[in-house]
Protein backbone atom coordinates (compact mmCIF):
# COMPACT_ATOMS: atom_id res chain seq x y z
CA UNK A 1 0.00 0.00 0.00
CA UNK A 2 1.54 3.51 -0.85
CA UNK A 3 0.60 6.76 0.85
CA UNK A 4 3.42 8.69 -0.86
CA UNK A 5 1.59 9.06 -4.11
CA UNK A 6 -1.79 10.96 -4.83
CA UNK A 7 -4.41 7.91 -4.54
CA UNK A 8 -7.85 8.55 -6.89
CA UNK A 9 -10.74 7.86 -3.99
CA UNK A 10 -13.22 8.62 -6.37
CA UNK A 11 -16.80 9.50 -4.52
CA UNK A 12 -15.13 7.83 -1.41
CA UNK A 13 -12.95 10.84 -0.95
CA UNK A 14 -16.03 12.81 1.00
CA UNK A 15 -16.15 10.13 3.73
CA UNK A 16 -12.58 10.48 5.05
CA UNK A 17 -12.55 12.60 8.21
CA UNK A 18 -14.36 12.35 11.51
CA UNK A 19 -18.09 12.30 11.63
CA UNK A 20 -20.60 12.26 14.66
CA UNK A 21 -24.24 12.15 15.03
CA UNK A 22 -26.68 11.78 17.57
CA UNK A 23 -29.87 11.61 15.89
CA UNK A 24 -29.45 7.55 15.44
CA UNK A 25 -31.84 5.03 15.33
CA UNK A 26 -32.05 1.29 15.79
CA UNK A 27 -34.86 -0.86 15.11
CA UNK A 28 -33.48 -3.59 16.25
CA UNK A 29 -34.95 -7.31 16.63
CA UNK A 30 -36.54 -8.09 20.23
CA UNK A 31 -38.37 -11.72 21.34
CA UNK A 32 -40.93 -9.74 21.25
CA UNK A 33 -41.13 -7.54 18.45
CA UNK A 34 -38.94 -4.74 17.31
CA UNK A 35 -37.54 -2.13 19.68
CA UNK A 36 -36.48 1.18 18.74
CA UNK A 37 -33.26 2.18 20.48
CA UNK A 38 -31.84 5.83 19.68
CA UNK A 39 -27.99 5.89 19.57
CA UNK A 40 -25.09 8.64 18.71
CA UNK A 41 -22.36 7.52 17.33
CA UNK A 42 -19.06 8.60 15.43
CA UNK A 43 -17.39 6.81 12.37
CA UNK A 44 -14.07 7.66 11.45
CA UNK A 45 -12.72 7.30 7.91
CA UNK A 46 -9.20 7.20 7.07
CA UNK A 47 -7.65 7.11 4.25
CA UNK A 48 -5.55 4.03 3.77
CA UNK A 49 -3.57 4.50 0.19
CA UNK A 50 -3.95 1.84 -2.69
CA UNK A 51 -3.67 -2.04 -2.88
CA UNK A 52 -3.06 -3.75 -6.33
CA UNK A 53 -4.31 -7.80 -6.49
CA UNK A 54 -2.76 -10.06 -8.75
CA UNK A 55 -0.51 -7.11 -10.39
CA UNK A 56 -3.49 -6.22 -12.51
CA UNK A 57 -6.34 -4.81 -10.71
CA UNK A 58 -5.49 -1.56 -8.32
CA UNK A 59 -8.07 -0.57 -5.06
CA UNK A 60 -8.12 2.44 -3.71
CA UNK A 61 -8.77 1.65 0.01
CA UNK A 62 -10.13 4.28 3.25
CA UNK A 63 -10.60 2.32 6.52
CA UNK A 64 -13.43 3.58 8.88
CA UNK A 65 -14.41 2.49 12.69
CA UNK A 66 -18.06 2.91 13.90
CA UNK A 67 -18.57 3.20 17.43
CA UNK A 68 -22.37 3.18 18.60
CA UNK A 69 -23.69 4.55 21.61
CA UNK A 70 -27.08 4.06 23.43
CA UNK A 71 -28.26 7.72 24.59
CA UNK A 72 -30.03 6.37 27.53
CA UNK A 73 -26.87 5.22 29.66
CA UNK A 74 -23.94 5.61 27.16
CA UNK A 75 -23.26 2.38 27.24
CA UNK A 76 -21.71 0.61 23.58
CA UNK A 77 -23.92 -1.60 21.80
CA UNK A 78 -22.50 -1.57 18.53
CA UNK A 79 -18.71 -1.54 17.84
CA UNK A 80 -17.73 -1.94 13.19
CA UNK A 81 -14.80 -2.04 11.63
CA UNK A 82 -13.94 -2.44 7.94
CA UNK A 83 -13.23 -0.78 4.72
CA UNK A 84 -14.68 0.89 1.71
CA UNK A 85 -12.97 0.17 -1.38
CA UNK A 86 -13.14 2.35 -4.55
CA UNK A 87 -11.85 0.14 -8.16
CA UNK A 88 -12.18 2.73 -10.39
CA UNK A 89 -11.14 0.80 -13.35
CA UNK A 90 -14.58 -1.36 -12.83
CA UNK A 91 -16.46 1.45 -11.33
CA UNK A 92 -16.94 -0.47 -8.11
CA UNK A 93 -17.75 0.38 -4.73
CA UNK A 94 -17.40 -2.23 -2.23
CA UNK A 95 -17.86 -2.34 1.74
CA UNK A 96 -15.93 -5.01 4.22
CA UNK A 97 -17.36 -5.08 7.29
CA UNK A 98 -16.89 -7.37 10.79
CA UNK A 99 -18.90 -7.12 14.06
CA UNK A 100 -17.80 -8.87 17.34
CA UNK A 101 -20.77 -10.87 17.07
CA UNK A 102 -18.75 -13.21 14.56
CA UNK A 103 -20.57 -11.52 11.52
CA UNK A 104 -18.39 -10.44 8.32
CA UNK A 105 -19.31 -9.04 4.91
CA UNK A 106 -18.80 -7.96 1.69
CA UNK A 107 -21.02 -5.69 -0.18
CA UNK A 108 -20.77 -4.28 -3.51
CA UNK A 109 -22.33 -2.85 -6.40
CA UNK A 110 -20.90 -0.66 -9.79
CA UNK A 111 -21.14 3.08 -8.67
CA UNK A 112 -24.06 4.53 -10.29
CA UNK A 113 -22.78 8.48 -9.86
CA UNK A 114 -25.69 9.15 -8.32
CA UNK A 115 -25.49 12.32 -6.53
CA UNK A 116 -28.80 14.28 -4.34
CA UNK A 117 -30.45 17.35 -4.96
CA UNK A 118 -27.83 19.21 -2.94
CA UNK A 119 -24.63 17.49 -5.32
CA UNK A 120 -24.13 14.63 -2.67
CA UNK A 121 -22.45 11.45 -3.31
CA UNK A 122 -24.75 8.53 -3.05
CA UNK A 123 -23.44 5.23 -2.33
CA UNK A 124 -25.50 1.79 -2.50
CA UNK A 125 -24.10 -0.90 -1.56
CA UNK A 126 -25.56 -4.50 -0.77
CA UNK A 127 -24.76 -8.39 0.04
CA UNK A 128 -26.62 -11.53 0.77
CA UNK A 129 -25.87 -15.17 1.90
CA UNK A 130 -26.10 -16.67 -1.27
CA UNK A 131 -24.70 -14.41 -3.74
CA UNK A 132 -21.72 -15.55 -5.28
CA UNK A 133 -20.09 -12.08 -5.18
CA UNK A 134 -21.36 -9.84 -2.15
CA UNK A 135 -21.83 -12.45 0.63
CA UNK A 136 -21.88 -12.97 4.03
CA UNK A 137 -19.82 -14.99 6.87
CA UNK A 138 -20.82 -15.88 10.33
CA UNK A 139 -20.61 -18.22 13.07
CA UNK A 140 -22.12 -21.70 13.22
CA UNK A 141 -24.22 -20.34 16.18
CA UNK A 142 -24.90 -16.86 14.20
CA UNK A 143 -26.12 -19.42 11.33
CA UNK A 144 -28.59 -21.31 13.64
CA UNK A 145 -29.74 -18.35 16.48
CA UNK A 146 -29.57 -15.33 14.88
CA UNK A 147 -28.56 -15.77 10.65
CA UNK A 148 -27.83 -12.64 8.80
CA UNK A 149 -29.68 -13.30 5.43
CA UNK A 150 -29.51 -9.52 3.63
CA UNK A 151 -28.10 -6.49 3.84
CA UNK A 152 -28.29 -2.94 2.03
CA UNK A 153 -26.41 0.08 2.77
CA UNK A 154 -27.09 3.59 1.37
CA UNK A 155 -25.15 6.87 2.41
CA UNK A 156 -24.93 10.12 1.14
CA UNK A 157 -22.25 12.35 2.01
CA UNK A 158 -21.36 15.84 0.89
CA UNK A 159 -21.25 19.94 2.12
CA UNK A 160 -19.87 18.39 5.93
CA UNK A 161 -23.06 16.01 6.02
CA UNK A 162 -23.49 12.35 6.04
CA UNK A 163 -26.41 10.38 6.02
CA UNK A 164 -26.64 6.62 5.93
CA UNK A 165 -29.87 4.05 5.84
CA UNK A 166 -28.86 0.36 6.44
CA UNK A 167 -30.71 -2.96 6.44
CA UNK A 168 -30.01 -6.33 7.90
CA UNK A 169 -32.56 -9.08 7.43
CA UNK A 170 -32.15 -11.30 10.12
CA UNK A 171 -33.58 -14.65 10.89
CA UNK A 172 -33.82 -14.88 14.88
CA UNK A 173 -36.54 -15.77 17.18
CA UNK A 174 -37.98 -17.86 14.55
CA UNK A 175 -39.10 -14.69 12.27
CA UNK A 176 -37.16 -12.93 9.89
CA UNK A 177 -36.65 -9.02 10.70
CA UNK A 178 -35.43 -6.41 8.92
CA UNK A 179 -33.07 -4.68 11.26
CA UNK A 180 -32.49 -1.41 10.08
CA UNK A 181 -30.17 1.40 11.65
CA UNK A 182 -30.18 5.62 10.03
CA UNK A 183 -28.61 8.36 11.54
CA UNK A 184 -27.49 11.90 10.21
CA UNK A 185 -23.82 12.81 11.22
CA UNK A 186 -22.05 16.24 10.68
CA UNK A 187 -18.12 16.02 10.22
CA UNK A 188 -15.88 16.99 12.75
Amino acid sequence: MSNTKVIDYGPLSELIGVWKGDKGVDAAPEPDGLGNIPYHETITFTAVGDVTNAGSQTLSVVRYHQVVQRKSDGEVFHDEIGYWVWDAKEKTVMHSLAIPRAVCLLAGAVYSGEKDSEGSVVLEVAAAVNDKNWGIIQSPFMQEKARTTGFSHKITVGNGKLSYFETTVVDIYGKVFEHTDQNELIRQ
